[in-house]
């Protein structure tokens, strides 16, 4: 599922220094690919681009072919089939479709009302080739769209999805091992960090752009503006804090996952004073600790953060893959 890419903002920055813009999309794959469909690139005519579509060769011919046509300035629309193997000699040997939209500089207002739709939650448009220069045309027919996808229909029209959803992060301390858990996070796509301590100073003024620095003296208190399914980790500098929060993030119910720093014995204590303070067995054992992906030893704060961006990916992927066996039952 792509969603990195901010597909729309990333053609108007390049409308704006070059007459045109080209927009890959992978809208068909077969075998074994290197990315799923719904993935893109946006591509200047120099060559510069954002985004990925899977590296390799077949990232580099595509680029190419992308460049090339934003070079001749003028709104496009085509599809070109891989066959990794034969092809372009990659092993994993599947089929890759994508399609090349290419657009001029003359469709900016175009572009740039996509971009506000993009960023104001995502949409789905329906779109075929109409325009007499081969130009493709996009009919918004939903918003909110919460994931990146594209499907060609057997009728020509090319369905797409541009989604921006992303899973809150809530990071309660600013100590040595929050610093480089939010140098982390702040590069993995799909995420947004509000990063929360009580102590003045502790927190950067310059932060990434995906980053919210909250300063407060009731840190738990930011729990209640968190959103629904959000990932919380506490790691501050006071075990009494630390059970506060760990307190309101349980008792709240409603957070896909909820780590505390700290060892196995730590995780018990606070198991039994959860239980003491009215917390029912269950939902006081409910909770990570210690935190992250397993078989990393290190105790160096970066090594921890790296084992908790791990274990952060991987749970996000589980808890998607299951709203969509859900929904995909609901919807037989």
């Amino acid at each position: 599922m792509g969603r990195s890419l901010d597909v729309f903002g990333a053609l108007a920055a390049f409308l704006a220094e070059a007459p045109a813009a080209a927009l890959v999309t992978v809208i068909a794959t077969r075998g074994s690919t290197p990315r799923e469909t719904g993935t893109r690139l946006v591509v200047r005519p120099d060559g510069g681009f954002r985004g990925t579509i899977g590296g390799g060769r077949f990232e580099f011919e595509a680029l190419a072919e992308a460049a090339a046509a934003a070079a001749e300035g003028k709104d496009r629309f085509f599809l070109h089939r891989f066959a990794l193997g034969p092809e372009l000699g990659q092993c994993c040997g599947g089929v890759m479709t994508i399609a090349v939209d290419v657009f001029s500089r003359a469709r900016l207002d175009e572009v740039e009302r996509l971009a506000a739709l993009e960023r104001a939650g995502g949409f789905v448009a329906v779109a075929e080739t109409a325009t007499a220069d081969g130009g493709l045309v996009r009919r918004v027919v939903a918003g909110a769209a919460d994931r990146a996808d594209a499907v060609l229909g057997g009728d020509g029209r090319l369905t797409e999805s541009f989604g921006t959803r992303s899973r809150e992060i809530v990071l309660f301390g600013a100590g040595h091992v929050g610093r480089a858990l939010m140098l982390v996070v702040a590069m993995l796509p799909g995420f947004r960090l509000t990063w929360v301590d009580n102590r003045p100073g502790q927190l950067p003024r310059t932060l990434p752009a995906t980053v919210t620095a909250v300063e407060t003296a009731d840190p738990a208190s930011v729990l209640a503006r968190a959103s629904d399914g959000a990932f919380v980790f506490i790691m501050t500098h006071d075990h009494a804090l630390d059970l506060a929060i760990l307190h309101a993030a349980l008792d709240a119910r409603r957070f896909g996952h909820v780590g505390l720093i700290g060892s196995a014995t730590k995780r018990a204590r606070f198991a039994s004073r959860l239980k003491a303070a009215g917390l029912e067995p269950g939902l006081a054992e409910s909770f990570a600790c210690p935190i992250g992906a397993p078989g990393i030893r290190s105790k160096e704060p970066a090594a921890i953060a790296v084992a908790v961006a791990a274990e952060v990916l991987a749970r996000d992927e589980a808890l998607i893959s299951m709203q969509d066996n859900i929904a995909a039952r609901a919807a037989s």
